[in-house]
């Protein structure tokens, strides 16, 4: 301020000492005619700045504006400088706004933003795969009108967000179980969280059936136990009597037996998600305690074929192969009928896989079965599994054990005449 006024003072003492000297040679006229010259000079020079200050910040580009000289130089200096820090703070303000939006996309969960009228301000692309949404077209639009669920409705009318709502049969395939919570910020605005829990509904469905179908099985020979207890309790049998309600006690007893152990064996199994190890397994000496296991368990009432075509051995683990192998060769043997045929062969392809076959003469199964006989408990006929002695845990296990190794487990059926179980292993598990 003080440097204006000294620049004014020094144009008008100026002014004054120019028409002094011209009153003095030429007269009052000339006088008069400088002094206003030397007064509306540094007016006219303001002017022209303001004009080109103008003309710039029109065209957004005052920080490149040339400087002039005199007092307007540290306007223009000032303002530039100015401007460049506003623009610095807003391309800083623009990353992070950028950074933000960017770690809410990469987000797995679905995101969406709320304002005080439940109206959409911003949503992730999860969130648009979840409900439908386009970003772009649903915009500012009320997000009940665009999810119309009866429960997602009410939710929002309550006003009740300290819990989370379940929503099932959403997304494109009407597939998914969502759960969505409402969280406040801002000014009476809503951030809407929602999370893909169709696979925790999934295994929280299995695992009620895995209680339901253990409590079922584990039921059925403690009552009949518990009969048999009662009965050589409260009644005088014979000798004859009494064995045989023994043996029949004991078939109940090994049959919980079978079953707390396959429980356990499918257990470690699935806790160890690591591919198994490379010790060398020698496929004749597994053949041939797959034979005697199979004689002992059919007691002559099948004809058997145990062949080996290839000299090449396995690399794994032998107590899960053995499992594995065994698991195949006696649901074979339960499933086919007396005087059945059950052919075991070890070879390897064209491919270089080794690949280890049990097929059989039994009753074969329907097509529509094949795709879950690997299910826990999954049971073609359940009269005759439990008849034979079935855990209904076998094939899981297979399948988890041939999962460890890298080796696929193969079904052929053909109703009537019989079927036939591969287990293909990689010819990286191949030893030669």
């Amino acid at each position: 301020m003080i440097a204006a006024l000294s620049r004014l003072f020094f144009i008008t003492c100026l002014a004054t000492l120019v028409a002094y000297i011209s009153l003095h040679f030429f007269g009052s006229d000339w006088a008069i005619f400088t002094a206003i010259a030397v007064l509306l000079t540094p007016l006219i020079y303001s002017y022209i700045n303001l004009a080109r200050l103008k003309a710039y910040i029109q065209s957004d580009s005052v920080e490149n504006i040339p400087l002039p000289s005199g007092y307007w130089e540290e306007v223009y200096f000032g303002l530039k400088r100015l401007i460049k820090e506003l623009k610095q703070r807003m391309r800083n303000i623009q990353e992070q706004h950028d950074h933000f939006i960017e770690a809410f996309q990469a987000s797995p969960n679905g995101i969406v933003m709320l304002d005080d009228g439940d109206h959409i301000e911003w949503c992730n692309s999860i969130a648009e795969r979840f409900f439908g949404l386009n970003f772009k077209r649903d915009a500012l639009q009320r997000i009940n009108f665009l999810i119309r669920r009866p429960e997602f409705v009410q939710y929002l009318i309550k006003r009740n967000f300290e819990e989370p709502l379940l929503l099932e049969r959403m997304g494109p395939s009407a597939s998914l179980s969502l759960m969505l919570q409402a969280f406040p910020f801002g000014q009476k605005r809503h951030l809407l969280l929602i999370q893909n829990v169709t696979d925790l509904q999934k295994a929280d469905a299995m695992r009620r059936d895995f209680v339901a179908n253990v409590s079922h099985e584990m039921r059925t020979p403690i009552t009949v136990l518990m009969g048999f207890l009662e009965t050589v309790q409260t009644l005088n049998l014979e000798k004859a009597q009494q064995d045989q309600y023994f043996e029949m006690m004991m078939s109940q007893a090994q049959r919980m037996k079978s079953l707390v152990e396959d429980l356990l064996t499918l257990a470690n199994l699935e806790s160890n998600a690591l591919p198994a190890g490379s010790n060398e397994v020698k496929i004749k000496t597994l053949m041939a305690l797959l034979k005697n296991d199979a004689e002992a368990l059919s007691q002559g009432r099948h004809a058997f074929s145990f062949d080996v075509e290839s000299n090449a051995n396995l690399l794994g683990d032998e107590r899960e192969i053995l499992s594995a192998f065994s698991n195949l060769v006696s649901n074979a043997i339960r499933y086919t009928p007396d005087i059945g045929a059950i052919n075991v062969l070890w070879s390897v392809n064209n491919e270089g896989q080794g690949e280890f076959s049990v097929s059989d003469t039994g009753p074969g199964i329907a097509s529509e079965h094949l795709t879950r006989l690997t299910e826990r408990f999954y049971r073609v006929d359940r009269s005759r599994s439990r008849d034979t002695g079935g855990t209904g845990l076998g094939l899981a296990i297979v399948k988890h054990i041939a999962s460890r190794h890298q080796a696929q487990l193969l079904i052929e059926s053909t109703p009537g005449k019989g079927s036939i179980f591969t287990l293909r292993f990689p010819k990286e598990r191949l030893s030669a």
